[in-house]
């Protein structure tokens, strides 16, 4: 029996041989939620952009940018995010690099399109398992640490990432995070005002919505999960 859980995922296929690109969509492409195909790394980039997909496989050689410099691009923005290439015999120099970017895998062509369904199959598991929701139809992913909004990437800075992160491991209790903890977490030694702590919520808010991050005066902050259908 197939993976339920692909049925949840996005799939973005980056890959300039229409004929590969047809043959894979119509082997494995009935198995998720979507598969989207780009033919070029610029296509691609702009792609993974509007439509935020779980997962990004892609070859290396490619017209306008490559497989490599589009993932590399990608991992700027989510350095999470699983990227399977696709290679030729020839490019053996090339997965090195991709090695380095910190691809998911790569398959050398020709592969059997079951093999990469095989290979999804079983990184699904952490990737929709981790999901959780928030108000005012936020969700993070735990597994790539990710924010989404409408199932759309919200860039997060690093201090952003952490401090979401940190009011995530406290959302079973319903604990607040207090002032000091977060300022410890964030700035480590820095002496840190409570108004540059403000000042850090307050654009945070502006980014995302003033209703994710609750604020318990003289307490802490909570994240906002969503209520219960």
């Amino acid at each position: 029996m197939r993976n339920k859980k692909l049925k949840k995922l996005k799939i973005l296929l980056v890959e300039d041989e229409e004929k590969l690109a047809t043959l894979l969509k119509n082997a494995i492409g009935d198995n998720f939620h979507s598969f989207t195909t780009a033919y070029d790394g610029k296509e691609g980039l702009r792609m993974f952009s509007s439509i935020c997909p779980d997962i990004i496989i892609t070859d290396i050689t490619m017209p306008k940018m490559t497989g490599l410099e589009m993932a590399q691009e990608i991992k700027k923005i989510n350095t999470n995010i699983p990227i399977i290439i696709l290679s030729a015999f020839s490019d053996t120099d090339k997965l090195l690099n991709a090695i380095d970017i910190g691809v998911a895998k790569y398959f050398i062509k020709p592969f059997d399109p079951e093999e990469l369904l095989e290979y999804i199959s079983s990184i699904s598991e952490n990737l929709e398992s981790k999901l959780i929701e928030l108000e005012e139809n936020f969700s993070f992913n735990l597994s790539t640490k990710s924010l989404y909004k409408n199932d759309r990437f919200v860039a997060l800075t690093k201090k952003e990432n952490i401090f979401i992160q940190l009011l995530l491991q406290n959302i079973d209790t319903k604990k607040n995070v207090s002032y000091e903890i977060i300022k410890n977490k964030l700035w480590k030694d820095e002496e840190v005002s409570d108004e540059r702590l403000r000042t850090f919520i307050r654009r945070l808010r502006a980014k995302t919505s003033k209703f994710l991050i609750l604020n318990f005066k003289g307490e802490g902050y909570q994240i906002a999960t969503s209520s219960p259908k």
